[in-house]
């Protein structure tokens, strides 16, 4: 039997053991980092998507693709609604020539150099022999001696409700010409739209003759377009309706009026002075407006192009016609070259509005 000193001595060991052992793991314990504790992240949040604009009604759809295929001619329509934003088309993104719709994006750029303070409506302008241009200027009558002395916003009437091309290239000289309203365009990102060279230019090319003065008064231009062999007209006038200098897509012209209905391309003042303006027109009377019912509004502006045998390079109007309730389309229909007679073109038109008006709801 072990000595009891032996047993003390053995008991004394093993507590020391254990109190270094205790020791040194109260040293680890110590010297452990701490255990990080999950935290909760929420997360962003999202924003509602933005519905869906309501699809255009099929039957409008429909009955525009059939108004377009069944037409003898280079055809283009666009309907865009305002309020919805939805566009039903038919060959609309082929660019057609404007002619006189074009006389729309000279009195936007007027209208906007006005709203940068840089002309007002009332500025004195005077039109000289030296403006005069050809074809319809009723203006030209009023040109005597030292010229006729008048404003910009009489320039713009003119231009828009008459289509007087004289009027219009007056304007058109004073913002800068054709680069001042290529800029707008540009700058209002209006999509396909090309702006031509000014009616002088653009008319002389799509006859085949070079410009000169003289033809802006009495007949001589349309004498000197009879004199040229027939081989240069149909040239001329082949190259222009293939590839017009003042081609638009209609999807794009629908898109710029929807812009300025909407009150995106001009100040409240301009817009309201230009789509009023615009609803006062005299011309086309039985293109669109020929089937725009009681009650409702339409303003508009039309442009029409050279006659050759028969064929037209461009007959359109494009316009921005509103219901009763309030609610808007802006209409694009231009006809780039056709054979058939002015009662069919403007049947073609009118069919357009009525689809328009039956399919609004």
């Amino acid at each position: 039997m072990p000595h009891p000193r032996a047993l003390l001595g053995a008991a004394l060991a093993i507590v020391i053991l254990a109190g270094c052992q205790t020791t040194e793991v109260a040293r680890v314990a110590v010297a452990a980092p701490p255990v990080p504790i999950p935290v909760a992240i929420k997360p962003a949040p999202v924003p509602p998507a933005k519905p869906l604009p309501p699809p255009a009604p099929a039957a409008l759809i429909a009955a525009v693709g059939t108004i377009a295929r069944g037409f003898d001619g280079k055809v283009g329509i666009a309907v865009r609604s305002v309020d919805r934003d939805w566009m039903v088309s038919a060959n609309g993104d082929l660019p057609l020539p404007q002619q006189s719709v074009s006389k729309l994006w000279v009195a936007m750029a007027v209208l906007d150099a006005r709203d940068q303070g840089r002309l007002t409506l009332d500025d004195p302008v005077t039109v000289t022999r030296e403006d005069l241009t050809l074809f319809h200027q009723p203006i030209a009558a009023m040109v005597r001696g030292d010229g006729y002395k008048t404003t910009v916003g009489d320039l713009l009437q003119r231009a828009l409700t008459e289509s007087d091309n004289t009027a219009n290239d007056r304007l058109l000289r004073l913002i800068g010409g054709p680069d001042a309203v290529r800029a707008f365009i540009a700058r209002k990102d209006l999509g396909t739209i090309k702006f031509g060279p000014g009616e002088r230019l653009l008319q002389s090319q799509t006859a085949g003759l070079e410009w000169k003065s003289d033809f802006a008064t009495g007949n001589r231009f349309i004498r000197a377009r009879a004199e040229l062999p027939i081989e240069t007209r149909i040239k001329a006038y082949q190259a222009y309706v293939a590839d017009p200098p003042d081609g638009a897509a209609p999807i794009a012209i629908a898109g710029a009026l929807a812009k300025l209905k909407r009150g995106a391309l001009l100040s409240p003042g301009s817009t309201q002075y230009l789509i009023g303006t615009m609803e006062s027109s005299k011309t086309g009377r039985q293109r669109l407006r020929g089937a725009v019912p009681i009650g409702w509004s339409f303003g508009h502006k039309t442009g029409t192009g050279q006659d050759l045998f028969g064929r037209t390079a461009g007959y359109n109007d494009v316009g921005i016609l509103t219901a009763p309730d309030g609610r808007s389309y802006a209409l694009a229909v231009m006809i780039g070259d056709t054979p058939r007679p002015i009662a069919e073109r403007q049947a073609l038109m009118q069919s357009v509005v009525a689809a328009v008006v039956a399919n609004h709801f």
